[in-house]
Parts: structure tokens; C-alpha cells; sequence
């Protein structure tokens, strides 16, 4: 946790409350040793005596600590501090926040005056959508180029999970969010599919559910398994610019996690645009699908991958499969989907060369 010395304090007093103001102490407000039974905190509070125009006030700084509790990292932090200061001037009796702000990489602090809504400035990429590419072959333009974009696209994967981290605690979140998280799986069975859903009971979406908590504590055995991720790879989130090059957009949800989530996820998107042939499996995709997933295996050498990803098909089977994502979708095509990722969970590894069977 960043320490925070009396330089710091100066320059940012003087630029959240005027250049006029200084400060007059600051020290401790009080230590965990201090709060009886509980041993456990999020951070520790600074007492800061400073004077705006002769006038003394006082506040209280808190800067957050890392933790295995959803706080790993400085945006989960700052997510929760910036909902303290938005939140808790409107409740009666609760303590008023006088501002927030961040500690820069030069260890200045700065404030951040009367936040509503956050952006980001990205470089533009020349190139096209990925999807494009399988447009153009679920309508029977299948290019040669295509199978080799697809092992491109498997290298590149394999590169980034060779990056390795020891983290078993990060891992046990990622899976937690993988099923409980409002973007993941149990968020989309609640929002992205109207309840009661005519063509998928509740029965049905109760034992997959229940299916899924068997498989969480079956990943708690492969926290070994945590390494560099991208968190989104579908095909609307490459850009191709040649034969083989290629870019990627919106990397989401945690830099690291479980390699099967990236794999899975364009994997499923191959059997997706595949499934539009007459619902019976295209042969062009299955191609691309075996070239990607063959190549993958081939230079990671990671077998084990099989034994966990039925959870992240899971995943993106709810999304490519949601009406309110995929509107347009015959309904044998998100039958065959669905179907899938009931299936999928019935063993204990994945089939990935015959794959069809959990479709039927």
C-alpha cells in the first residue's frame, strides 16, 4: 500500500482546495490493533490538519489496500472508493466525503473533481472486423487464408498464456466471476434470457446452475493453471489488416485468468457460424475450428485445457445463444447451442474432436 508523506499532502491540498492552503499535521487516525476483535481491515486511515484561507479544517485520507477479496488490482479500488463518494453524502448520518482522487507514477496526488462518467482514448488500427471473414464463408467463399488465419489467431494465443503467474487466490476469483458475476454466467441467465423463457425452462436452467457449482470446486484443483489473458476474443474484437496480421480490441475482465476462457471463446464462435448451415455442422468451419484448436494444442502442449473448459463454454454458449444478443438466430441454431452447453458439462473432458455429439 503507497505511503503517503507531507510533500505529497502539500501539492495536493493546494490543488484541490487552493493555492493558499497548508498543511498543519497529519498522523495515523488509528491502526487494526486498535479495533478490538476485528484483525481485518481494508486500510488504514490518515488524520490530515491543514488551513484554507486561515481557516483549519480536517479530514480524513483513506487509501485502500490490495486483497484476495475482489481487491487485487487499483481499478477494483478504485471502484469501490468512487461509489463511497458518490453514495455517501445521500445517506442520512453517514460520514460526507470532502473529495477523491489518485496517486499518479510519480507519486503525486491528484484530485478528481466532480466525477459522473470515464472514457478512454485508444490508438485507431487499420484493418476490418474479423466476423467479416466469417460471413463471407458461411456463404460459401471459404479462402485458404482462412485456415491459416485461424492458427494465427491460436499462435497468438498460445504466446500470451505462456506468461505464468502463482496466484491461486486470483484464480478462485476469476472462476467465482466466471459463474457468479454479473457479466459472466449468472448475469446473463438472469437478463439475457426472458423469464419464464419459452424455449428453455426453468427446470433446465436450474440444473445447469447446479451442475456448474460441481465444477466450480472441480477448478479449485488447477489454480496452477493462471496465466495472461485477453478476456473477450471473438471475432468483433480482431481486427484483420493482411494475410495473418491481425489486432485485438477491448481486453476485459482481469489480465489474468484460465487459458480455456480465451480458447473457448472464439472456439464457440466457429460453432456458431457453423450451425447456420442447415444446422447441419459445415464442413468449412469445422476446418477452421480443428485448425485453431489443433494448433493451439499442438504448441502449448496443454491437454489439460480439455479438462476444464466446459464451464466457459458455458459462458459464451449463454451469450451467442441469448435472444437479446442474437436476435436474428433460427431456433435451431440456438437449440443447438443450448443443447451444447448442457452437454458439455456431462464430462469431465472435452470431446474437441467429436465435438458434434453435444449438439444433438
Amino acid at each position: 500500500m503507497i505511503e503517503i508523506t507531507a510533500e505529497m499532502l502539500e501539492i495536493y491540498l493546494k490543488e484541490a482546495f487552493g493555492p493558499e492552503s497548508t498543511l498543519v499535521d497529519y498522523g495515523d487516525i488509528g491502526t487494526l490493533d486498535k479495533q478490538g476483535m476485528k484483525k481485518f481491515g481494508y486500510g488504514k486511515p490518515l488524520l490530515v490538519r491543514f488551513k484554507v484561507d486561515g481557516e483549519e479544517r480536517e479530514t480524513v485520507i483513506s487509501v485502500m489496500k490490495g486483497d484476495e477479496y475482489g481487491h487485487q488490482f487499483y481499478w477494483d479500488r478504485a471502484a469501490v472508493l468512487m461509489f463511497q463518494y458518490e453514495t455517501s453524502a445521500r445517506m442520512h448520518r453517514h460520514v460526507k466525503p470532502m473529495g477523491i482522487g489518485y496517486i499518479d507514477t510519480d507519486g503525486v496526488m491528484r484530485p478528481l473533481q466532480n466525477p459522473q462518467e470515464f472514457f478512454i482514448l485508444n490508438e485507431k488500427l487499420q484493418g476490418y472486423d474479423y466476423f467479416h471473414d466469417l460471413d463471407r464463408i458461411r456463404q460459401g467463399g471459404f479462402q485458404e487464408q482462412d485456415s491459416q488465419n485461424a492458427a494465427s489467431l491460436a499462435e497468438w494465443l498460445a504466446e500470451i498464456h505462456s506468461e505464468k503467474k502463482n496466484d491461486p487466490h486470483l484464480y478462485n476469483r476469476r472462476i467465482r466471476e466466471l459463474i457468479g458475476s454479473s457479466e459472466c454466467i449468472m448475469g446473463l441467465i438472469d437478463e439475457a434470457y426472458e423469464q419464464p423463457c419459452d424455449f428453455f425452462s426453468q427446470d433446465r436452467f436450474v440444473k445447469l446452475e447446479k451442475k456448474l457449482i460441481d465444477w466450480r470446486w472441480k477448478l479449485f484443483h488447477y489454480t496452477h493453471r493462471l496465466c495472461a489473458v485477453h478476456g473477450d476474443f471473438h471475432p468483433w474484437n480482431v481486427l484483420i489488416s493482411g494475410p495473418g496480421e491481425f489486432s485485438v480490441l477491448d481486453r476485459s475482465r482481469g489480465e489474468w485468468g484460465e487459458p480455456a476462457g480465451d480458447l473457448c471463446c472464439m472456439a464457440t464462435n466457429y460453432l456458431l457460424f457453423g450451425l447456420y448451415d442447415d444446422c447441419s455442422f459445415s464442413s468449412k468451419f469445422r476446418r477452421m475450428y480443428m485448425t485453431y484448436m489443433e494448433k493451439y494444442l499442438e504448441i502449448t502442449g496443454d491437454e489439460e485445457v480439455l479438462q476444464v473448459m466446459a464451464p466457459f463454454f458455458v459462458f459464451r454458449g449463454l451469450v451467442i445463444a441469448s435472444p437479446v444478443w442474437y436476435p436474428n438466430h433460427p431456433q435451431p441454431v440456438r437449440d443447438a447451442l443450448l443443447r451444447f452447453i448442457e452437454n458439455v458439462l456431462e464430462d469431465e473432458v472435452f470431446d474437441y474432436v467429436q465435438f458434434e455429439r453435444y449438439m444433438r
